[in-house]
């Protein structure tokens, strides 16, 4: 049934269609044109971004205007609860965020409101200590007020220079130190400019400008820093993502003989798209095969990249949904005719992956720092007799998040830098490892089980949001 703008629309097309005999002029063949396409965009709209009564995942996303009001909600309480209990944790006095329009710090684009898509002119978001009894002060030395979270403190009717406004305001708090967004092992916490760093240091008093330290602190600290009202909807936005993975590991997305990696990458792109959701990487398709398996299709001239009964199958699958991001690796198996279960030496595979994971998060300890972790774990691992790759990162705010980093798949040994970041409370990791199994059936080439699956250290305890992969998803062949 067409909708109340469809059916005027199509109103006003039939006045304007040339009657018998007449022919059209090119403003009224234009203008059709553009109707027309503006009906089919309506319809082909609705089609996509309507939920199905029956999609139970869509069900569960939130329109866009309540999704801004719980956004915005959890901004205010991360700005409240946080800023001043990290501001004094790391010793610091005042902290000032310089961003310009499409050019923003990363940083400050986790402290805009949810109708704030970029920032505004230059954008400059100061917070200043005045101490246990006044708290922490935020404003907004900019044009305009960034919502209701930065009053402005700029009027440029009175100080046409916002650099000079900037320095009063300094002058006048007196901090015992100004830290800035440079840093050189987190990109994230290195968003402030050559220029607006030049700008802001010759604006101030020479007595100031000595003050000048490095955010970097700060700045993972309040990346990595997890809080409640965060980690209430965190499980939600995680179950999503799961139950996306499950619905593409099935018939209803796979073929087997006739899907291809590639097929099955862009169903999940589309997917998420058609969901209301973005990702903030592709997802990544990969058919892992013993090398007989591998040869007999050559053998056949089959191709490599689709899906055939047998296949172990693994994706690499993220999503952003309510600013919080999700980074999972999970496995399939393509039943063969008259299969019920995947074979026991994958699941004998799976369940080594599963003893890395425990022997990984084990050794998570508050102050102790990624490269103690990485060694201690690869340790245990090898101990064990397994071959781990460990590759574990920070995620939240952003996918690979600041924070301590945990191995790099090429970097066994240590990580310079964000390595030797110690472990904080209240942070959030994405497990992600390789476990290389020996198995007989496989071949002489080590099976490799790849995992990822996000969870929460409280400061004493590690749990996942959501439950981890421990069994294969299984798609029928038949």
């Amino acid at each position: 049934m067409l909708s109340q703008s469809s059916r005027t629309l199509t109103v006003h097309l039939q006045s304007l269609w040339p009657r018998s005999g007449q022919r059209s002029r090119p403003r009224i063949r234009k203008t059709l044109a553009i109707m027309l396409l503006t009906i089919l965009s309506l319809v082909s709209s609705a089609t996509r971004s309507a939920p199905q009564e029956s999609d139970s995942i869509a069900g569960r996303i939130l329109p866009l205007r309540e999704r801004a009001a719980l956004q915005d909600d959890i901004l205010a309480d991360r700005l409240d609860t946080l800023i001043p209990t990290l501001m004094r944790r790391e010793g610091i006095g005042a902290w000032v965020l310089i961003a310009r329009e499409y050019n923003e710090d990363p940083i400050v684009k986790t402290m805009l409101p949810a109708t704030w898509l970029n920032a505004r002119r230059r954008t400059v978001l100061l917070f200043i200590d005045r101490g246990e009894t006044l708290g922490v002060e935020r404003m907004a030395v900019a044009r305009y007020a960034v919502g209701d979270l930065f009053p402005g403190v700029w009027y440029p009717e009175e100080q046409p220079d916002q650099y000079a406004r900037i320095a009063e305001i300094l002058s006048a708090a007196n901090p015992k130190n100004i830290a800035l967004n440079f840093s050189n092992d987190y990109a994230l916490a290195d968003g402030l400019t050559y220029s607006e760093q030049r700008d802001f240091s010759a604006a101030l008093p020479a007595y100031l400008r000595e003050r000048i330290v490095s955010s970097e602190p700060l700045a993972v600290a309040w990346l990595e820093t997890r809080t409640e009202k965060e980690m209430a909807v965190y499980a939600d936005v995680m179950a999503i993502a799961h139950d996306i993975i499950a619905e593409g590991f099935s018939r209803a997305a796979i073929t087997p003989g006739i899907t291809s990696t590639e097929d099955l990458e862009w169903w999940y792109r589309q997917r998420v798209n058609n969901l209301g959701l973005t990702t903030w990487f592709h997802n990544s398709i990969e058919i892992e095969r013993p090398q007989s398996a591998t040869d007999a299709l050559v053998s056949q001239g089959a191709a490599l990249d689709i899906i055939y009964p047998g296949d172990h199958v693994h994706i690499d699958f993220g999503i952003s949904y309510l600013n919080l991001q999700t980074d999972t690796q999970q496995n399939a198996y393509i039943l063969r005719p008259g299969e019920n279960e995947a074979p026991a030496h994958l699941q004998r595979a799976l369940a080594e992956g599963n003893a890395l994971q425990d022997i990984l998060t084990s050794n998570f300890e508050l102050g102790r720092t990624g490269n103690e972790i990485l060694a201690r774990s690869r340790a245990q691992a090898i101990d064990r007799g397994l071959s781990p790759i460990i590759y574990t990162h920070p995620i939240g705010l952003h996918g690979h998040a600041a924070g301590t980093t945990i191995g790099m798949w090429d970097k066994q040994d240590s990580v310079p830098g964000s390595g030797d970041y110690a472990m904080q409370p209240n942070t959030a990791y994405s497990i992600e490892l390789t476990a290389e199994v020996n198995l007989p059936e496989w071949g002489d080439a080590p099976m490799k089980m790849k995992l990822e699956q996000n969870g929460f250290f409280d400061g004493a305890t590690f749990r996942y949001i959501q439950p981890r992969q421990t069994r294969y998803h299984l798609v029928p062949s038949d």
